[in-house]
């Protein structure tokens, strides 16, 4: 199957092209066609399955096909995500996603100034990804109406609940009309989570996509513990005394990709940094020199990891340990393929404890701790 079979506009197909992607996702097959006719959806699913697209895709057919461009825009799509880092993963996808259509969105989420959210929000959007906290803030300021929301979307439900936004998420669902098209997402359905799930679905389109879990018996995983001060050096001395000829190097943010290829190049060790922020051809850029061997190391983040397989990738590091287990398993899903074996190196800190034992608990069992590290903190 491909994404043209799917009956999404040319302008998806477009942009879908251009990033690279032909074949939907099983859980993108199950839920676009169902959002497009307008269904509710409860879907079971973890991370790194393309979920973000199986929603984003067809609400941006959906709400280019009513478009009114003489009416002034009120937010008609809300995106609710339980962290900045998922929001701002969601935005940087409908970005992707909407090139050639006049649809707008805008981010807001807490920790950082509400003037530029706001002054975004002022111009009008079409659809708001939001965090809960900083949703209701700059709805009880005044600064967002939901009464004119279509569709709405809860996603990573479980880790909502988990992390206690449960009273938040009811405050904003009693401010959104009764009649919209609701998508809930979770990667679990525990009773909590079908009580809250009853509460928004009418007559749900169920869709499920079973976890990736297992890692490649062909990929050797070891972890190094290190404090996140030493991580550059212990990088440096990796790639100097580790016969690494060629490596991925993962960041969980851009700023930090971008910061780690320049301390690469700066000590002699050619690098490029690609994520999200990075135009479609310096990426294209970046990739083509990784896969001739003229960049020896690309430094990227998950999102933008997508898409990337390059032949005999023989490393990849985990310069950070990602939030989610199931993106561990995808990142380093990109060495050992296709019979060849591979090396998976994770730096783990002090604080990146608690994911490190989300990923045994997936994988069923521990990773190996690196028989040299010169800055063992463990």
């Amino acid at each position: 199957m491909k994404f043209s079979d799917l009956k999404l506009i040319q302008p998806l197909l477009t942009a879908l092209d251009k990033m690279g992607y032909s074949t939907p996702t099983p859980i993108q097959q199950q839920s676009i066609p169902a959002i497009l006719e307008g269904k509710d959806i409860f879907g079971c699913a973890q991370t790194g399955t393309g979920k973000t697209a199986a929603f984003a895709l067809p609400i941006l057919q959906l709400l280019q096909t009513r478009k009114n461009s003489s009416s002034p825009k009120k937010i008609q799509a809300l995106i609710l995500a339980p962290t900045r880092e998922l929001a701002t993963q969601i935005s940087d996808n409908f970005k992707s996603y909407s090139k050639g259509l006049p649809v707008s969105h805008a981010i807001v989420f807490g920790g950082v100034s509400q003037n530029v959210q706001i002054a975004a929000l002022r111009k009008g959007v079409d659809v708001l990804i939001a965090t809960p906290g900083r949703l209701l803030d700059l709805m009880q300021q005044g600064h967002i109406r939901l009464d004119q929301i279509n569709y709405f979307v809860l996603d990573e439900a479980d880790r909502m609940l988990d992390m206690g936004f449960i009273k938040d998420i009811k405050r904003i669902i009693s401010k959104l009309p009764a009649k919209k098209q609701t998508l809930f997402f979770s990667a679990t359905a525990s009773p909590d989570i079908m009580k809250l799930a009853n509460t928004l679905l009418q007559n749900p389109v169920k869709v499920s996509v079973t976890p990736v879990s297992s890692t490649s018996t062909m990929v050797e995983q070891s972890v190094y513990y290190v404090s996140r001060e030493n991580k550059n050096s212990l990088l440096k001395y990796v790639l100097k005394n580790g016969k690494i000829e060629h490596a991925l190097v993962f960041t969980r943010t851009k700023r930090g990709a971008d910061k780690v290829a320049k301390e690469l190049n700066g000590s002699g060790i050619k690098a490029e940094a690609i994520h999200g922020n990075k135009s479609q051809n310096a990426r294209e850029r970046a990739l083509k020199g990784f896969k001739d061997r003229t960049i020896r190391i690309l430094v990227a983040t998950a999102i933008a990891s997508r898409g990337i397989d390059v032949d005999k990738l023989t490393h990849v590091i985990n310069y950070e340990i990602p939030e989610q287990a199931e993106t561990y398993v995808h990142r380093i899903g990109r060495t050992g393929r296709a019979g060849n074996s591979g090396i998976a190196l994770s730096f783990c800190a002090q604080d990146e404890l608690s994911y490190l034992k989300d990923i045994h608990k997936l994988i069923k069992k521990n990773i190996g701790t690196a028989a040299v590290n010169p800055y063992a903190t463990k």
